[in-house]
């Protein structure tokens, strides 16, 4: 049974309802590690890694704002309240809320932006943090080519003004979802049929969709005016950093994911190519398992 022994909760911050999903080591010296998903997914693409990551740790997996059971506020004008600093925000708060004020982090896609964020933002929060399957924003918004608008074209759809997408999306919404995690490298049967449903369920609606649709607008936005604010500051990365990416990903082919981390960071980074597509967690849990927990360790 999927997250057996985790509690289920809602947390109401200062910016969001944030749903979360814990399991508290016995031993309350172990250390504690913050699962963040991407898109279009819920908490639920770590079901295949907690089982073996709570045998030494304490575990919080939240929906991010605008995903899963969490709450999907309208997006402001300037799509502020869903702003990688906002979600990062929403992240520290639910990590207070469970009393825990330093962890580590690992953040899939969307969540590994917001992981980036939570790092520049709070990085006495941070022990070590792993990012999978992504360059930065603002590294791979200023690389776009004809190759990367292809490949990633829904960066370019998803933030056209709303209610535009949503519009179009909402008529055919299942088989967007159905191509989406299929498209960049897994197979429909690299999904359980209980992550499947969970997906289809939270993403399909109408405030699903749009949810994801600001979390996108905001990257091509204001993100980027926080990225730069960050870079002209000095900001980077201070906690160790492993970077994990598909082989048979988009990242891979049109990216130098090391090499762009590294330019964001101050202190020590590594990785490496894992024989999967994008989906990491749920194509190749245990190469995913094989390189976090060393790290972390």
């Amino acid at each position: 049974m999927a997250f057996e022994g985790f509690d289920a909760q809602d947390l109401s911050l200062s910016g969001a309802r944030i749903h979360v999903r814990g399991y508290r080591h016995p031993n309350r010296d172990v250390p504690v590690l913050l699962l963040l998903h991407g898109f279009p997914q819920t908490h639920f693409i770590w079901h295949r890694i907690v089982p073996s990551l709570m045998e030494r740790y304490s575990i919080v997996c939240p929906d991010l704002r605008g995903y899963g059971d969490s709450e999907k506020p309208p997006g402001l004008p300037d799509h502020s309240n869903y702003a990688k600093r906002a979600m990062a925000q929403d992240m520290v708060e639910v990590m207070q809320a469970l009393g825990y004020e330093r962890f580590h982090v690992v953040g899939h896609d969307r969540g590994g932006r917001v992981a980036h964020r939570l790092a520049l933002d709070h990085p006495r929060c941070v022990d070590k943090l792993c990012v999978i399957d992504i360059s930065p924003t603002q590294t791979m918004y200023e690389k776009t080519d004809m190759a990367f608008a292809r490949a990633y074209f829904h960066w370019f759809f998803l933030i056209q003004p709303t209610p535009l997408p949503e519009t179009l999306m909402a008529g055919c919404a299942p088989l967007m979802l159905k191509m989406f995690l299929s498209r960049w490298g897994a197979a429909t049967e690299d999904y359980s049929a209980q992550a499947y449903a969970e997906y289809e369920r939270c993403w399909t609606t109408p405030a699903g969709l749009h949810g994801s649709c600001e979390d996108y607008r905001a990257s091509a936005s204001i993100d980027l005016e926080h990225d730069r604010q960050s870079d002209a500051e000095g900001k980077k990365i201070e906690s160790p950093l492993l970077v994990l990416w598909g082989e048979n990903g988009v990242v891979n082919k049109l990216f130098d994911p090391l090499s762009d981390w590294r330019a964001k960071a101050r202190g020590r980074v590594e990785g490496k190519t894992l024989s999967a597509g994008h989906y990491i967690p749920e194509e190749a849990p245990d190469l995913l398992l094989g390189e976090l927990l060393p790290f972390l360790a």
